[in-house]
């Protein structure tokens, strides 16, 4: 009995404990739970905080971002400015070129996606090699052409193939045209890619598909030419596909630059002369060139796409030379078209009067030197009227003698020879004028020998056919014109285009009538030139024949009697024609050389008197009665 009270007593304790037990373990997850809780409550009240953020305080640049990621801005080349004539008709222009484009930072792969995009438009090594050059030297956010002048074709397989073309898009740009093909190459220049040194500023040269000036008014007018750059906001993919056009904000337009050519006169003038001859038609009021023929030319549309290796190797091998420009770059001594220049200088060093006569027996001697004449027989005497007019040689060995080669070189610097001239086309060569200094800096002395060959325009004397056209004006209105091309910009005329914007040569008025009287004669008064007059409707014509060698004649072949007709072409005489028109109004300067055409009386002055006629056709002046000297010859 003593015992149940023992076992009550345990019982009871076992209880306690598991009471106790219980309690601990509530307590303790009690504690878990509230850290639990409180772990929580911190992670709700940090991605509440940081939604917060997130939402309400940098929501705009999240947001901003997430736009930039499906939205693509993208800058393009505005179109080139246009290139008009005097008429206003476009002689440079654009038209729309579809192209590829490859921005490099949306493709992991650049070399990857450039071979697959030549699996489907073929490109050679020599665009590999260019693409490769331009992601090299501009950013990976710029777009690169892959190529131009795409077909419907090459678009569609583009288009199919986009998956495998990350970064890849077809774009619609434009691109520079000549519709005038050569006829104009020479004055207009052409355009091409920057180079890497233009696109060092990363400036807006290094837009995909613009193209800078290379030569002629096209470098001169670049900048003007240029334009400012557009816009176009686009809509992507992750991979960088183009969905869709967003917004377009066209770019400003390069500047319209009008120049003073006539293309239907240029067209017609190139029609007219053979390869080896060029022609510069002036303005002599106010020195715009009115045509610039030369021949061979070339097509400046090729520059567009890309000239070839071969047709580079073509046009360095020719002899023809056909990208030099003979109107500003080809030297040629001016010959008997310098006489005029002599005599000036003469009548200014007061040496002669215009009535002094000159024996001429058909050569000059000086110590143990014979000069010749072109007249073997002689012209018998001769003033300074009658021997330009009949192209005397003796005459002007004689005026030589006594002006001296440094008074001579100074009048032709006046003429516009031998010095820079202010025309729009660069690297136009200034020729030479030789002094007796510059003989001397070559190592080598002056003599009066040289002086006697140099009054006849033969010597060291190396003149372009525009020099020779601005020498011609001159002489025509007694001002120091200046040739230009640029009529106007943006429609806004620039300066020099009324005669009274150009100063006096200071030369008095009488000795400018002597030798404008001897250029009447030598086309209307019995001259050189007496088979080129103009039609009598068209008025009266003054000009000046040349004729330089390019071979010396020896004596022994002199007195074998001669006959350049014999020799092989490249070994004739060059003909030169120099004249203005109206005689008693001047409109028109020109001068013309062709090369090999062994006679100026014979080759090129008929053709400068085909060139005024088409000039007095196409461009109205103010009619000129004809002078009545002219009636009085036909007695």
């Amino acid at each position: 009995m003593k015992l149940w009270p023992g076992r009550r007593a345990s019982g009871f304790g076992a209880n306690t404990n598991i009471k106790r037990e219980e309690e601990r373990r509530r307590t303790i997850f009690t504690r878990r739970a509230a850290f639990l809780g409180a772990v929580q409550l911190g992670a709700l009240g940090f991605l509440g905080h940081r939604l917060y953020r997130l939402q309400i305080e940098e929501g705009r640049r999240y947001a901003t971002l997430a736009e930039e990621n499906r939205v693509s801005a993208r800058l393009f080349a505005p179109p080139r400015g246009r290139i008009l004539d005097r008429r206003g008709e476009v002689v440079a222009g654009n038209r729309l070129n579809w192209r590829a484009l490859l921005v490099a930072e949306q493709t992991a792969d650049v070399t990857a996606t450039i071979e697959t995009f030549s699996r489907i438009v073929p490109l050679q090594d020599h665009e590999k090699a260019r693409i490769e050059r331009d992601i090299r030297r501009n950013r990976r956010f710029v777009p690169v052409i892959l190529r131009e002048f795409l077909s419907w074709e090459e678009m569609a397989a583009i288009e199919v193939n986009a998956p495998d073309l990350p970064g890849v898009s077809v774009d619609m740009g434009t691109t520079r045209i000549y519709p005038e093909t050569e006829h104009l190459a020479h004055v207009l220049g052409y355009v091409g890619t920057p180079t890497e040194q233009e696109a060092g500023d990363e400036g807006i040269v290094n837009l995909p598909g613009m193209r800078v000036g290379r030569a002629g008014l096209e470098r001169f007018h670049d900048r003007v030419l240029r334009g400012r750059a557009g816009a176009v906001q686009v809509e992507v993919n992750a991979l960088g596909r183009v969905i869709r056009e967003l917004d377009r904000r066209e770019g400003i337009p390069g500047q319209d630059v009008q120049i003073s050519v006539d293309t239907g006169l240029q067209k017609a003038i190139r029609n007219k002369i053979d390869e080896g001859t060029t022609a510069v038609l002036l303005d002599a009021r106010n020195g715009e060139v009115l045509a610039m023929a030369t021949k061979p030319s070339f097509d400046p549309n090729i520059f567009n796409s890309g000239v070839s290796a071969a047709q580079w190797r073509q046009w360095t091998a020719s002899r023809s030379t056909p990208l030099i420009n003979r109107a500003t770059n080809g030297l040629y001594a001016p010959g008997s078209t310098f006489k005029m220049v002599v005599a000036l200088a003469a009548l200014e060093a007061k040496v002669c009067r215009p009535g002094d006569i000159v024996h001429c027996p058909g050569h000059f001697d000086f110590g143990d030197n014979r000069f010749h004449c072109h007249k073997q027989s002689g012209h018998g005497g001769m003033n300074m009227r009658t021997a330009i007019s009949l192209s005397c040689d003796v005459y002007f060995y004689e005026m030589a003698r006594r002006t001296g080669m440094d008074r001579i070189a100074a009048m032709s610097h006046r003429f516009g020879l031998g010095v820079d001239l202010d025309i729009e086309l660069p690297g136009t060569r200034r020729g030479l004028v030789p002094t007796r200094a510059w003989r001397q800096a070559q190592g080598h002395p002056w003599n009066i020998g040289d002086t006697i060959v140099h009054g006849i325009g033969q010597g060291f004397y190396q003149l372009t056919p525009l020099s020779l056209a601005v020498m011609t004006a001159r002489l025509a209105t007694g001002r120091a014109v200046q040739p230009h091309l640029t009529r106007a910009i943006a429609g806004q005329p620039v300066r020099g285009s009324r005669p009274e914007d150009w100063p006096s040569l200071g030369i008095p008025e009488a000795d400018m009538r002597v030798v404008r009287e001897a250029m009447w004669a030598v086309v209307n008064g019995g001259g050189t030139a007496g088979a080129a007059r103009l039609p009598g409707q068209l008025g009266v014509m003054a000009g000046k024949t040349g004729t330089t060698q390019v071979r010396r004649v020896s004596r022994e072949q002199r007195e074998r009697g001669f006959n350049v007709a014999t020799l092989p072409r490249e070994w004739r005489p060059h003909a030169l024609f120099v004249a203005y028109a109206p005689y008693d109004n001047p409109v028109f300067a020109l001068s013309v050389i062709v090369e090999h055409g062994t006679s100026g009386s014979g080759a090129a002055a008929p053709l400068a008197r085909d060139i005024l006629v088409e000039a007095f056709q196409r461009l109205p002046i103010t009619p000129q009665p004809r002078d009545p000297r002219v009636a009085e010859l036909g007695r």
